[in-house]
């Protein structure tokens, strides 16, 4: 069969500091592939909706498939699902990801006959039977398959992630793929799934707080025929166990790659892993992101992070001692008034940190969805991105936005522009050298994409989609069974000493 997997366009925080490989994407391909079929990968990040529409005429296929792992991509997986049927009266269309696991009905009733099937879970291990139950029929009765006739059992679980490697080859454009000053960017999965239970998150719902891992073997061998020279690592939390990190690091060693590294990481578990970091410091890790939340205990008790101000502060020094380059985020609630902002932003200013801020968002799929008592002030798709306030702000809103972007502009000030210029001038030379021009151009893109202007006038588009709202505020918190995507009796490994 003819598949075409279809990943659809950067959001707004995408336009100017990163654009990833869609990794998820490529493993589900390669599982489809090692089935016997001819698949293509069509990244609308680098590419247009035009040249989609003529990969169509040109490819013809009898599958297409879209990732919506992001709910502002709803709308244009939709439309694109619409376009496809109208080019392919007979082409299957289905959607799979992270968001389309939560909201499968709605996505059903948006596309109106244009979407035959979504995908809940994890694809790698579904998507052979869904190729095969798409001639054969059957699809009602797959593990994770919604269907306008009907619901499949719980989706199933990949235990072993070793068997799917990801299909790099199908991705074009590769040198498009960057994280700031890594340009271009591989991205890489060591470990999926979160033991945590943060309330604004939707991973540990997702995977049912499972936890599993990658063999050092199988990364070594993903590491060693990646072309990039810089790899970004997609774990939601880095090096949970210091003995895989160690593991990993030799075999590393062992194969003599060279490569520098961008992770993702939590407070405490850089605190408890020190000499993990370091020796991955001297492997090549350079940049790491750290999801600081919130500056005071009370929000970090409100976001349930099972962290204190004073360890956050605490990993700050030791990263600072160890020599990365760290990029931080602070969730702004829509209550917050001109003072706190102020506060945010003389303490962004002070730090040599990259501080970056996210709006609070209930999504469904998160406990706060059910939870937050507070009414949404716009059920449109495309503001749920976390750069837009979707619940009623103290503030007038195009006034919450002006603070928003000043504090915000504390980053432009200090890491873009001029600034970044002057600082990693030899970088940027050696990059425009090799043809990648990915970082270069983000440098001056910050007041076309932060602007108040801008975020306040999106409130005011026509809207075609509409989001069904919450439930009404739960007195307590919702059964798992409303939240997780995959059930935790499936969920395989779990690690409950990383709660502590």
């Amino acid at each position: 069969m003819k598949v075409l997997l279809v990943h659809p366009s950067s959001l707004m925080y995408a336009e100017i500091f990163l654009r990833l490989e869609p990794l998820g994407l490529e493993r589900v391909a390669q599982a489809a592939r090692m089935a016997g079929h001819e698949v293509r990968l069509f990244d609308l990040q680098v590419f247009h909706r035009q040249d989609y529409l003529q990969e169509l005429r040109d490819f013809h296929p009898q599958t297409v498939g879209f990732s919506l792992n992001f709910l502002a991509n709803l709308p244009e997986v939709v439309e694109l699902a619409k376009e496809t049927k109208r080019l392919l009266p007979t082409c299957f269309v289905f959607v799979g990801g992270h968001s389309a696991s939560f909201i499968p009905q709605e996505l059903l009733d948006h596309a109106e006959g244009a979407i035959d099937c979504i995908v809940r879970g994890e694809g790698e291990p579904i998507m052979p039977s869904l190729l095969d139950a798409i001639l054969d029929g059957g699809l009602e009765t797959l593990p994770g398959v919604v269907t306008a006739h009907g619901v499949g059992p719980p989706p199933l679980m990949l235990h072993d992630l070793d068997r799917t490697l990801p299909a790099r080859d199908l991705a074009r454009r590769r040198h498009k793929y960057f994280i700031g000053v890594l340009d271009p960017c591989a991205s890489i999965e060591f470990t999926r799934g979160c033991p945590w239970d943060c309330s604004f998150c939707s991973a540990w719902t997702f995977y049912g707080r499972s936890y599993r891992k990658v063999s050092p073997e199988v990364i070594g061998e993903d590491l060693a025929r990646m072309q990039e020279p810089n790899a970004f690592l997609v774990d939601d939390v880095a090096f949970i166990h210091p003995e895989d990190g160690m593991a990993i690091g030799r075999e590393i060693e062992r194969r003599g790659i060279r490569k520098q590294y961008y992770l993702e990481t939590r407070c405490d578990v850089l605190l408890r892993n020190q000499e993990v970091f370091a020796y991955w410091k001297r492997l090549g890790l350079r940049y790491m992101f750290l999801g600081l939340e919130a500056l005071d205990e009370e929000g970090l008790k409100a976001i349930r992070k099972r962290a204190t101000p004073s360890e956050n502060f605490q990993a700050l020094e030791v990263a600072r001692r160890l020599g990365f380059t760290v990029a931080l985020n602070i969730i702004a609630d829509s209550g917050w008034d001109e003072e706190r902002f102020r506060i945010v932003r003389e303490w962004a200013a002070g730090v040599p940190e990259i501080v970056h801020l996210t709006v609070n968002t209930p999504y469904p799929g998160t406990e706060t969805w059910h939870t937050e008592s507070r009414k949404l002030t716009s059920l449109d798709y495309r503001l749920f991105d976390v750069q837009h306030a979707v619940l009623p702000t103290t503030l007038p809103l195009k006034q919450f936005y002006e603070e928003l972007v000043k504090t915000q502009a504390v980053l432009n000030r200090k890491h873009l522009g001029w600034a970044a210029v002057r600082g990693t001038f030899s970088t940027a030379s050696s990059l425009l050298l090799q043809g990648q021009t990915n970082f270069v151009r983000m440098l001056w893109k910050f007041p076309r994409v932060y602007n108040p202007e801008r975020q306040y006038g999106d409130h005011f588009k026509e809207m075609t989609y509409a989001l069904t709202p919450p439930p009404d505020k739960q007195a307590v918190k919702p059964t798992q069974a409303k939240l997780f995507v995959h059930a935790p009796a499936a969920a395989g490994q779990r690690t409950a000493q990383a709660e502590g």
